[in-house]
């Protein structure tokens, strides 16, 4: 296993990507733990983390500049809290084959509102019942989820669950009235 040195930062591979992005390249030296990412100066879009050894989404300093986290195949079943607060533009995020196990495990992500792409594929939760359903309530904000669009009709359907968990029968006669499918969006008519 490897220290996240500024060494290490400092010698890793950057390059402007495909989508012309800045990207810090630290794949692939089995870092336990992050730390020391202060040392990039701010000065990535980018980083890809992918197969290390991270347990715990945490530790980062404020990355303004930050929209892409690539995470996939570490051992990540934590978050940290206030992640908002060090990645305010974190827009996409890969967790593809980490260990996240349970559902409310994924809460702590809910307070990054700049959250848009999210991939949790190959991860003990998205076996959970109504996996994608939770999710898409507590990152409403989300577009992308396991690299599958949320649709619209996907929305609908998720504030009609939470109604039908959230309410007795005896609300939700009167408000809803009618729940009609059509081709991709589902109409609600409610008095």
């Amino acid at each position: 296993m490897v220290k996240l040195t500024a060494e290490l930062i400092e010698q890793a591979a950057q390059y402007t990507n495909p989508v012309r992005d800045r990207e810090l390249d630290l794949r692939g030296y089995k870092i336990p733990v992050l730390e020391n990412l202060g040392a990039t100066l701010d000065q990535f879009d980018t980083i890809d983390l992918s197969d290390n050894e991270i347990r715990k989404l945490d530790g980062f300093p404020l990355l303004k500049r930050l929209k892409t986290l690539l995470l996939n195949n570490n051992r990540i079943c934590r978050f940290g809290e206030n992640l908002e607060q060090s990645l305010p533009n974190l827009k996409e995020l890969i967790l593809t084959s980490n260990n996240i196990q349970e559902l409310g495990d994924l809460d702590p992500l809910a307070t990054v509102k700049s959250l848009t792409l999210l991939s949790l594929l190959r991860n003990p939760v998205t076996n959970k019942k109504h996996y994608r359903l939770y999710v898409i309530n507590k990152i409403p904000q989300i577009r992308v989820l396991d690299f599958q669009k949320v649709k619209l009709k996907i929305l609908l359907l998720t504030y009609c669950f939470l109604l039908i968990c959230h309410c007795s029968v005896n609300v939700l006669g009167p408000v809803l009235h009618t729940l009609r499918s059509t081709s991709d969006v589902i109409v609600i008519i409610s008095f």
